[in-house]
C-alpha cells in the first residue's frame, strides 16, 4: 500500500529504541461529496471511522469490526486500498520509548441506513457520533481547529485532515 505521509511528533527526538508497533484500519466511505466521519465533541474534530487492530486480527476483519462498532453501518464492502500514514509518537507506558502507528485507509461502501453504534465507554464520554458531512466542510472545520490550538494537539487531526485533503485532490477534483 502506498505511503501517503510519515509523521513524527515534535516531542520525538529519535525513531530508535523500544518501539510499540500498532496498526489501525480506517474506512473512507463517500456518497458524492459527503463522507461518513466521526465527530468527537471533546476534541471538536472529524475523523475517519476505524481504529486499532486487536491481537492477531487482520486489517479487513478489524476494519469491519470497527465500522460496525463506531457507526452502526452494515454490509461494509472494501472497494480498494487508498494508502497509509505512519506516525511516530511518544508513548505513555514506561516500557516503550515511542509508538509507531500505521493507519491503513480503504475505500469502502456501506448500506445507506446506519444502525445503532456500539461505542466504547470512552467514545461515549468523548461525545463521538457518526455523521455524514460535506468533505470540504470537514476539512475547513479541522483546519480551523488546528489553527486555533495553542498547545500541541497530537498528530491525529493532522493525519485525518491530510487524508481528507488527498481525497478531494485525487477523487473529487479529478471527477469534477
Amino acid at each position: 500500500m502506498r505511503l501517503i505521509k510519515k509523521m513524527i511528533h515534535p516531542d520525538v527526538k529519535s525513531i530508535e529504541g523500544n518501539i510499540f508497533e500498532r496498526k489501525a484500519a480506517r474506512a473512507i466511505i463517500m456518497r458524492g461529496s459527503e463522507i461518513l466521519l466521526l465527530y468527537t465533541k471533546r476534541y471538536n474534530d472529524y475523523s475517519f471511522p476505524g481504529g486499532g487492530l486487536e491481537l492477531n486480527e487482520d486489517l479487513l476483519t478489524g476494519l469491519k469490526r470497527e465500522i460496525i462498532e463506531e457507526t452502526g453501518a452494515t454490509n461494509l464492502r472494501v472497494q480498494s486500498e487508498f494508502g497509509c500514514i505512519e506516525e511516530y509518537r511518544p508513548h505513555y507506558k514506561p516500557d516503550f520509548d515511542l509508538v509507531h502507528m500505521i493507519s491503513y485507509y480503504f475505500m469502502c461502501t456501506v448500506d445507506k441506513e446506519l444502525g445503532n453504534a456500539k461505542l466504547e465507554d470512552y467514545e461515549i464520554t468523548n461525545g463521538m457520533t457518526a455523521v455524514w458531512i460535506d468533505i470540504n466542510e470537514a476539512i475547513k472545520h479541522n483546519r480551523q481547529v488546528i489553527r486555533n490550538q495553542e498547545e500541541s494537539m497530537g498528530l491525529s487531526i493532522e493525519r485525518e485532515t491530510t487524508v481528507l485533503e488527498l481525497i478531494v485532490q485525487e477523487l473529487i477534483n479529478r471527477s469534477a
